[in-house]
């Protein structure tokens, strides 16, 4: 994979805004983080991700700032006009912004990263959403922050990106009995599995989420990071395979 181009895939309904869900070709990492590993809490070596981390804004949004954070699965939002100084990287797991120039970025293994956009009132945003910030909300309260910059609810667009799909995540009995405490209705995300368990649909949760909080266009991309190896770093199917560590992926979007 090292000397590939770097690959990223784009949704329609986000035309007119710079975007990319990057894969992890087309870096200069090897071994298990071959190629575009774009985490800085891996044990990769930190010249090559912010190698791969250069690579992936330039390909997709050329000349643009890349703002990151220390994500911690929760539904803090942080609104950015400039760049974090130095190493900073502030505890939350979404930004917004309405400043042309800046590159939001999101990391995932499987987790969902959540790109959203008003083109027309030049608002974006972009969050992690683990299950964890699913259930509390990360994608609405995301929404949420984008209308204080100016934004409308029924004018954003959110595009959901590679994440782990039901037909690989495996959760028990106890997970499940979580997420109907919160709402019954929840039940609806999760189809049987063997003895004392089922698959989650995540992908759906997120979306259904959004589009309860008045968002119009939400697109559910249905790709599966756990079986591609190929293109996708996935935390579970490393886990599956005893491997030590992993990499991370780069979501991110970006204002002209």
């Amino acid at each position: 994979m090292p000397g590939d181009a770097v690959e990223f895939l784009t949704v329609p309904a986000l035309a007119g805004v710079r975007h990319g869900f990057v894969t992890r070709r087309g870096g200069v990492s090897g071994g298990l983080f071959a190629s575009l590993n774009v985490g800085l809490g891996s044990s990769d070596d930190r010249a090559a991700v912010r190698e791969n981390r250069a690579r992936a804004v330039a390909a997709v949004a050329p000349g643009a700032q890349l703002v990151t954070l220390h994500q911690v699965h929760s539904a803090t939002v942080i609104p950015v006009t400039a760049p974090f100084p130095g190493d900073e990287r502030p505890a939350a797991d979404a930004l917004v912004t309405a400043t042309p120039g800046l590159a939001l970025g999101i990391l995932t293994a499987d987790c969902a990263p959540i790109l959203l956009a008003d083109a027309a009132a030049g608002v974006i945003g972009a969050a992690h959403s683990g299950w964890k910030g699913a259930l509390a909300d990360v994608g609405p309260a995301t929404v949420a922050a984008m209308e204080q910059l100016g934004a409308r609810r029924d004018h954003i667009v959110a595009a959901i990106g590679p994440t782990i799909a039901r037909a690989s995540y495996e959760v028990d009995d106890g997970f499940v009995a979580r997420f109907c405490a919160a709402d019954p209705a929840n039940e609806a995300f999760f189809a049987a599995g063997r003895p004392g368990h089922a698959q989650f649909d995540l992908e759906g949760f997120i979306a259904a989420r959004l589009a309860a909080a008045g968002v119009k266009t939400v697109v559910a991309m249905g790709v599966d990071t756990y079986p591609d190896a190929a293109r996708w770093f996935s935390y579970r199917r490393t886990t599956h395979r005893g491997e030590p560590d992993y990499g991370r992926q780069l979501s991110l979007i970006a204002l002209a």
